[in-house]
């Protein structure tokens, strides 16, 4: 019987290998292994719960203080035992963190094939986003199969050398997860009314007939002087707009944390609250007027739900979005943060064409595709 090894860390990493860790463990003659390394401890626990995931191997790395060079070094070494110890046919790995990276590395060390879910994106400046835009193409460079999300995504790929015959286009499985997620909460009763009472105790508005608009905001590069101005814009924005609510579940780094209190605790109607669950926050997503995010994955699950997305980075690795019109890029600028927020909230007319825009990023069965093109792979070995 052939082995597949899952292998994932953080909490995005979770939400979009999750359904194709339970397609893989729904397929007989496969035998599935799923690691996780827990790259994040709390915020993946969560998502593991949330889609009933019960990993075979953990290999907790997660320690206070630690930097890159603790995450790389700890995966590599105990990926290197674990390989030894499951011998897989096939390793898959997704996108662009350090997990993925350094368990590409160890594969291509023990000679391990490996399959590159989300692969393709590309910004081709390596310190931006820092380090994850290094990660992914690293990755390619490993990789033996590669599951663009995109035709642009496998675009990228080709003309980077990599044998087309090994590139499958998917849609992003990011959208199998929403999808997962939104039909499990819509079709319970009890689960419906269990969030919404929990977001109830956070948000002392009418949210769901309220416009407001939903903040993300946690990337490294932006640390410093950016998130200082992205705050300033935010407090301008809810000082202007004093019927619109501005709700940001805050990242627990003290990166975050420090300026997005100095600046934004206080004001009435900004709601710095903890960081939300999956099942939560879609559900709030869901409701949400427009986003303004610095953040990867949700540039595909919003125009999924007809939400424009403002992203306060200078380049993206998913242009797909800002050529369909479904996302626009305004930078850490406080000025192009306020511009176009304040365009969205008075001017219908851009905010429906944004709205009404066609999502590149799939239908939703991403991962039947790459289950079935992984099994006509090993069915070939």
């Amino acid at each position: 019987m052939k082995k597949v090894m899952i292998v994932f860390g953080t909490r995005p990493e979770a939400i979009k290998m999750a359904p194709l860790c339970h397609k893989f463990k729904e397929e007989e003659g496969i035998k599935t292994v799923i690691c996780v390394t827990a790259q994040h401890r709390e915020m993946l626990d969560q998502v593991l719960n949330i889609f009933n995931i019960v990993p075979d191997i953990d290999l907790n790395i997660m320690k206070k203080g630690q930097d890159l060079f603790d995450v790389t070094s700890s995966i590599l070494t105990k990926m290197r035992d674990v390989l030894i110890n499951e011998s897989p046919d096939l390793v898959l790995v997704h996108g662009d963190t350090t997990t993925t990276f350094a368990t590409s590395l160890a594969c291509f060390y023990m000679g391990i094939k490996v399959g590159h879910v989300e692969a393709g994106l590309r910004t081709n400046d390596i310190k931006a986003p820092f380090p994850e835009e290094y990660n992914r193409q690293t990755t390619g460079i490993l990789s033996d199969y590669h599951f663009a999300p995109t035709a642009l995504s496998k675009s990228n790929l080709i003309d980077e050398g990599k044998n087309k015959e090994n590139i499958l286009v998917t849609g992003n499985t990011v959208i199998d997860s929403l999808h997962l997620v939104l039909n499990k909460i819509n079709s319970d009763k009890s689960k419906h009314m269990a969030i919404s009472e929990r977001i109830n105790k956070l948000l002392q508005f009418q949210w769901e007939d309220t416009r407001f608009v939903l903040i993300t905001g946690h990337r490294r590069e932006n640390f410093g002087q950016s998130f200082l101005d992205i705050c300033e814009a935010i407090k301008e924005l809810a000082i202007k707009n004093k019927d619109t609510h501005f709700v940001y579940p805050v990242h627990l780094n003290p990166n975050v944390q420090e300026p997005v209190n100095k600046i934004l605790y206080g004001l009435k109607n900004v709601w710095l609250i903890k960081p939300l669950e999956y099942e939560e926050f879609i559900f709030l997503l869901q409701y949400s007027y427009l986003v303004l995010t610095d953040s990867g994955g949700i540039q595909e699950e919003a125009p999924s739900l007809g939400k424009p997305v403002l992203v306060m980075r200078d380049v993206t690795e998913r242009p797909e979005a800002v050529d369909a019109g479904t996302v626009k890029l305004v930078g850490a600028s406080k000025n192009n943060i306020v511009k176009n927020i304040d365009l969205l909230l008075t001017n219908e007319e851009m905010y429906s064409k944004m709205a009404l825009s066609h999502n590149p990023y799939g239908d939703g069965k991403a991962c039947d595709k790459i289950v079935h093109f992984v099994k006509g792979e090993l069915d070939g070995c």
